[in-house]
């Protein structure tokens, strides 16, 4: 249990969860999800009622994590300062990708696990608090990683392809894969997409490659991953990155 982590339970199909109050959906065979943003509290009240009236109630210590200062300068001001037009198009994108974060399919594709989607120096890491330009802006939620322009970009896990949009103006060329169950991955600032909304993607499938479109100061994948709307670390579901030479 950690800021930006996710965590995977099981319970009788017919018991009902909550977190801290709010329900938990459940999935086939009762299987459910929890995930802790970037600035969860410390602590977290899971409570599970049984069909039979029964009833448990765990306190979860949620580890607190430090997040480093990040400054990135050279970025296109348009996309920093943005002005009126510019506003009123980022806040449609953020919908649209909002829209797409709140799937809740019911196939767990995401039990097959996951992989890095490309390989390379990370050069952004989840949390940190990023100044752009000299502008104090929000904190970054996925990871960044390095690698050159055309570098093949794969799902991270099975699932199906919920965004294809090749034109907004902060991510770039953008895909969202949704892994059930409300977690999903976003595929951000690529220079081609090879898939469409509806497909369905196997783990490490080719779902296009890293560009440089949107805010960004040079080629390079962003990886998010979310519970719905909350933003998890990425880097968690996965192992250390590999060696460029064992893809």
């Amino acid at each position: 249990f950690t800021q930006g982590g996710l965590v995977q339970g099981r319970v009788p199909a017919d018991a009902k969860v909550t977190l801290d109050g709010t329900p938990v959906r459940l999935g086939e065979g009762g299987v459910f999800l929890i995930g802790f943003d970037r600035d969860a509290k410390s602590d977290a009240v899971l409570e599970i009622r049984y069909a039979d009236g029964a009833s448990m109630r765990r306190l979860l210590a949620i580890e607190q994590r430090r997040y480093e200062v990040q400054r990135i300068n050279g970025l296109p001001a348009r996309t920093v300062t943005p002005d009126a037009a510019g506003l009123k198009r980022i806040a449609e994108d953020r919908a649209r990708i909002a829209a797409a974060r709140e799937i809740e399919s019911a196939t767990l594709w995401f039990q097959d696990g996951f992989v890095w989607p490309a390989v390379g120096p990370i050069s952004g890491t989840y949390g940190t608090q990023r100044i752009l330009n000299g502008e104090l802006r929000q904190p970054h939620f996925g990871v960044d990683v390095a690698a050159a322009i055309g570098t093949p970009v794969g799902a991270a896990a099975d699932g199906v392809v919920s965004l294809a949009e090749t034109d907004m103006m902060l991510t770039g060329k953008t895909v969202v894969i949704d892994h059930g169950l409300g977690l999903n991955t976003v595929y951000s600032h690529l220079d081609d997409i090879a898939v469409g909304s509806g497909d369905p993607v196997r783990k490490g499938q080719m779902i296009g490659r890293v560009g440089a479109t949107g805010r960004v100061s040079g080629p390079h994948l962003h990886w998010g991953a979310n519970l719905f709307q909350i933003p998890l670390d990425p880097a968690l579901l996965v192992g250390p990155m590999p060696a460029a030479s064992s893809q």
